[in-house]
């Protein structure tokens, strides 16, 4: 390989070290593992139109670019934070020439959930008849934040955050690159500190990367205060990071503990260090029912519009809407009980695995099944007024109870 320039080294060592080829790439074995069907159509230069669905740093845009050297057609790419309607019609503007000669173009959309609906639309007609093959890359469920028309037409793909161990393994082809890496460094790391890197970059390969570069250009020797350091500096800039979770963790005990004024103060800083309010909004859905639950039905209504509010107006009109939804919540009566009962329930199924459903309750569609007592001596409920006796339960946990009301 070619000898890293000044120029090469102005690059960040998480693009430098961007896998170039299928083969180097780290992780996601799910999806490429042998005789998997997007390796395959990868590596024939056969791919559908497809969304990428995963967390920072799981290896999205870098599926993208090497899909980019293995094409033998056209390879678009632009982000949906800076382009709009215009590029994308110039782009498709030059995909149908290039159709008209054989040509196919693969459109590559970073960020695909921040498009709008407008935009959005423009593609569906050139996805639907093939001037296009799209990529879509999103942190966000497409299901909320892609056309249902045109999540129709795409494949979706969903990569999962990164583990430790590889984390590790691209950490260690970074430390032992000398031409675009830092082998000629001699960076001396321990095993232990280089997973303790690992784990605190929480699965995203680009912040660990960067974290290592840093630290590097602190110390030739790095241990797990000048990791921290970096980690600092890394973070600050990365609303994924661990002071993201801190914050999330202080504005939920917060409103646990009813302190509105408190929860209110964590959610301005996630809101103002930029982060989704959609992501606020899932976490006060999941918060109405795990700690509020039963004590307050109206909790998850209220969490649920916040979220509506959000994706309508989006911000900074949204962020009155979240302050709503954080104050009712920690104003709100509180109760785990259903959190703690569904918890029991896992924990038998755990232990007693898939225990058979009891004959009377069994749905009986064939006369097969009711020659097999499916649905047999079942009391209609409403034939008892609700007060018939009969159990529900497999036999392995009859008369269970998990709730304590």
């Amino acid at each position: 390989m070619k000898e890293m320039t000044s120029q090469t080294h102005k690059i960040p060592l998480a693009d430098r070290m961007r896998p170039k080829a299928l083969g180097d790439f780290i992780g996601q074995e799910k999806l490429f593992g042998e005789g998997k069907i997007l390796k395959k159509a990868i590596e024939t230069d056969n791919i559908p139109s497809i969304i990428f669905w995963g967390p920072p740093g799981s290896g999205k845009t870098t599926l993208a670019s090497i899909i980019a050297k293995i094409t033998k057609g056209g390879f678009v790419k632009l982000s949906a934070t800076t382009s709009g309607v215009k590029e994308l019609r110039n782009e498709i503007k030059k995909a149908e020439e290039l159709k008209m000669k054989n040509i196919k173009t693969i459109l590559f959309i970073d960020e695909i959930h921040r498009f709008n609906k407008s935009q959005q639309d423009t593609l569906l007609p050139f996805v639907e008849n093939g001037t296009i093959i799209l990529i879509g890359a999103t942190t966000e469920n497409p299901s909320f934040e892609v056309n249902n028309a045109l999540l129709s037409r795409c494949r979706v793909f969903v990569l999962e955050k990164l583990e430790s161990v590889h984390i590790i393994e691209i950490l260690k082809k970074a430390l032992d690159n000398k031409s675009i890496g830092l082998g000629k460094s001699k960076i001396e790391i321990s095993n232990k500190d280089l997973k303790f890197l690992a784990e605190m970059s929480d699965g995203d390969a680009r912040v660990a990367l960067n974290a290592l570069e840093f630290a590097s250009d602190i110390s030739k020797k790095i241990d797990k205060r000048i990791i921290e350091e970096a980690l600092q500096k890394s973070l600050a800039y990365d609303k994924n990071g661990e002071e993201h979770y801190n914050i999330i963790s202080a504005l939920h005990k917060s409103m646990r503990g009813g302190d509105a004024d408190a929860a209110l103060y964590w959610l301005a800083r996630m809101l103002k260090g930029g982060e989704n309010p959609l992501y606020i909004a899932r976490r006060l859905i999941r918060f109405a029912s795990e700690d509020i639950g039963i004590a307050n039905s109206l909790a998850l209504n209220q969490a649920v519009s916040a979220y509506q509010a959000c994706h309508y107006i989006g911000m900074p009109e949204c962020s009155v809407n979240l302050a709503q939804a954080v104050v009712y919540m920690a104003k709100s009566k509180k109760s785990n009980k259903l959190y703690k009962a569904y918890n029991k329930a896992v924990s038998d199924i755990k232990k007693y695995g898939n225990l058979p459903v009891p004959f009377h309750i069994r749905n009986a569609p064939t006369k097969l099944m009711k020659d097999l007592d499916y649905g047999k001596e079942y009391k209609y409920s409403p034939d008892f007024d609700y007060k018939e006796k009969q159990e529900y339960f497999p036999e392995k946990l009859k008369k269970r109870k998990y709730l304590d009301f």
